[in-house]
C-alpha cells in the first residue's frame, strides 16, 4: 500500500481530533463510514489508526469502535514516542514558531565531544546553535550536530528552516529512530543569555541521538527547554503475562 495514503488519513484524522472535531472519549465514525469517506482499503484505514493509538490519540475495542482519548494541554507540548521537527510541534501545537541561527560552523569531533555525543573521533560534522521562539518569546535553545556526510550540503539558510525537511525531501534521508534522555540541569551563562527565564534558573534539558534508515546516529541534539513551557508526553501500553 502507497506508505502516502495512510499517513494523509492519520494527519486528517490527527488534525480533527486535536481541533475537538471529535471530541475526547467520543467514538470515532464507524470503520465502513470512514473508508467510504476517504475511499481507501481496509487495511489502509486500519494503518492509520495503528498510528494514532501508537501516538496516545485514539484506543481501540475490540467490538465497540475506536475511542478519542486525546487530552488538549495549555502547555507546549513534545512527543517522546515520535520525531518531530520544531517546527511541526510548534503546529501541532497551535503556537507561532520561529528560529535564529546564533551559530554554523563545520568541526570534527575529539574526544570529549565523541564521548558527550556518541559520535566516533574524527567524524565531520555540522555545528549548530539555534535559538527557538513561541510566540515571539526566547524559549528554547538546541545546540546540534549533524554528520556532513549524511546532512550533505547543510547551510545556515537551510538550518533557518526545516532541516528534516531538507534531509527527507532533498536528499532522501530516511529518519528511523532516536534515543532520548531528559534531565533537569542548572541553566548556564549561554541560557541565561538568550532565553527569557524569568525567575528561573533550571531548565529541562532533552539529549537525542537519531539515526538513519542505514542505523547511523546523523544527529545529536541537546535541547533546552524553559521549565515553564515544558511538557514532554509518551503514550505507554502496560503488556501482560511478561
Amino acid at each position: 500500500m502507497p506508505k502516502a495514503i495512510y499517513e494523509q488519513i492519520y494527519r486528517e484524522l490527527k488534525s480533527r481530533i486535536e481541533s475537538g472535531f471529535y471530541p475526547p472519549q467520543e467514538l470515532l465514525p464507524s470503520e465502513n463510514k470512514l473508508i467510504v469517506e476517504f475511499d481507501c482499503s481496509r487495511g489502509t484505514l486500519r494503518r492509520a489508526v495503528a498510528e494514532l493509538v501508537r501516538a496516545g490519540y485514539v484506543q481501540t475495542m475490540q467490538g465497540k469502535g475506536v475511542r478519542c482519548i486525546f487530552q488538549p494541554s495549555g502547555q507546549a507540548t513534545f512527543t517522546l514516542g515520535g520525531i518531530e521537527s520544531f517546527a511541526e510541534s510548534a503546529v501541532r501545537n497551535h503556537w507561532r514558531g520561529t528560529s535564529t541561527i546564533l551559530c554554523f560552523m563545520p568541526l570534527e569531533a575529539d574526544e570529549s565531544l565523541a564521548r558527550r555525543t556518541g559520535f566516533p573521533v574524527g567524524t565531520p560534522l555540522y555545528y549548530l546553535r539555534r535559538l527557538h521562539y513561541l510566540n515571539d518569546r526566547p524559549l528554547i535553545l538546541n545546540h546540534s550536530y549533524f554528520r556532513q556526510d549524511v546532512a550533505v550540503g547543510l547551510t545556515a539558510e537551510i538550518a533557518s528552516g526545516s532541516i528534516y525537511r531538507y534531509l527527507e525531501q532533498d536528499l532522501h534521508v530516511a529518519i528511523i529512530n532516536s534515543k532520548r534522555v531528559v534531565t533537569v540541569e542548572k541553566a548556564d551563562g549561554l541560557d541565561l543569555q538568550y532565553l527569557d527565564m524569568d525567575d528561573c534558573n533550571c531548565l529541562a534539558v532533552v539529549s537525542s541521538q537519531t539515526y538513519n534508515g542505514d542505523g547511523v546516529m546523523f544527529e545529536y541534539t541537546q535541547s533546552r527547554h524553559h521549565p515553564k513551557f515544558f511538557r514532554f508526553q509518551d503514550n505507554a501500553v502496560r503488556k501482560t503475562g511478561i
